[in-house]
């Protein structure tokens, strides 16, 4: 029997077509999350699919296609695949980590800098006709230099949003799940970095320990005035909680590209100034997805000729 394979949506780039000179590819076109039942009809026999972040890679789906060699994860992360079920069912799981480090490295300064200068809100102004001059207190933001960066989770993103901390003088305090020797900044603790932060950039998974990591209490103990950026997983902060401390004014501002029940936002958060809201766009450059797709599809291809794929999350049957 031909293998066949699956893919959830069309990728940039001409990955898909080259996988396609070697095997039937369908590709779903139809736009919108995919539910269960359809995820488990579109795969059918295949021996591989391409998944999104969104797309529920279940339990369920897994055990109703028994031909499925490989979910090729289109993302860094892949929280959104049953990883015990592939585990037991011999299946690969893959991602597509590295090609987007700097994309996502380069959005979460651009929130950073977006926030904390009200680009946003003078964005507004000029198009709403309200910009009649420059004044002295015209929309004052605040200054990078001299202050701390704080990074939660202190991988490939992570360090690289660190080393672009220099170019704007600011000091970088971190946590990572195991003792890291970085020249970049200095390794604390939770509670420390959190009291630390005069701005805090997440950048670690969403596991069940890290979902509301950043609840009420949490978000307390950054200073009065701190700023807040997540490229990371929305469920990790408690939305309701984040967008109580920006309108009591306890935080600065906050700068979003994810969020807890994407692709929702928490309705207090719409009529804040102090918030810039972008549609999980992180990776979005044209040389970052199109690489994204590359790697996708060399892990397909590289389990369905029998070899170990290059970014493998969890090991299938050989």
């Amino acid at each position: 029997m031909r293998l066949k394979i699956a893919v959830t949506s069309p990728l940039p780039g001409d990955a898909l077509q080259r996988l396609g000179r070697r095997w039937p590819v369908r590709i779903r076109e139809a736009p919108g999350d995919l539910r269960e039942d359809e995820l488990i009809r579109l795969i059918g026999d295949a021996a591989a699919v391409i998944t999104l972040l969104a797309d529920p890679v279940t339990a369920r789906v897994l055990e109703s296609c028994p031909q499925l060699r490989i979910v090729a994860n289109y993302a860094v992360g892949y929280d959104n695949i049953d990883l015990e079920a592939a585990r037991r069912l011999g299946i690969w799981v893959t991602n597509t980590p590295e090609v987007l480090t700097g994309a996502t490295a380069d959005l979460a300064w651009a929130l950073i800098l977006a926030v904390t200068r009200r680009v946003i809100e003078g964005d507004a102004m000029v198009r709403a006709g309200r910009f009649h001059g420059w004044k002295p207190d015209l929309l004052l933001g605040r200054g990078l230099a001299g202050k701390t960066l704080g990074i939660l989770g202190y991988g490939r993103i992570g360090r690289a949003v660190a080393r672009r901390a220099g170019a704007f003088g600011m000091g970088v305090v971190f946590t990572s799940r195991r003792p890291v020797r970085d020249d970049l900044g200095r390794q604390v603790d939770l509670e420390t970095l959190l009291r630390s932060s005069d701005v805090l950039s997440l950048h670690c998974p969403l596991t069940p320990e890290t979902h509301h990591l950043l609840d009420e209490d949490r978000l307390r103990l950054l200073p009065r005035g701190a700023f807040l950026v997540n490229t990371a997983r929305g469920p990790i902060v408690d939305e309701a909680a984040l967008a109580r401390l920006l309108a009591e004014g306890h935080l600065g501002g906050a700068g979003l590209d994810v969020y807890e029940h994407e692709p929702a936002v928490h309705q207090d958060l719409l009529g804040l100034d102090n918030v810039v809201l972008l549609p999980h766009m992180g990776s979005a450059t044209v040389e970052t997805r199109s690489a994204m797709a590359d790697l996708a599809a060399a892990n397909v291809e590289a389990v369905l000729d029998g070899r170990e794929p290059p970014a493998p999350v969890v090991r299938g049957r050989s």
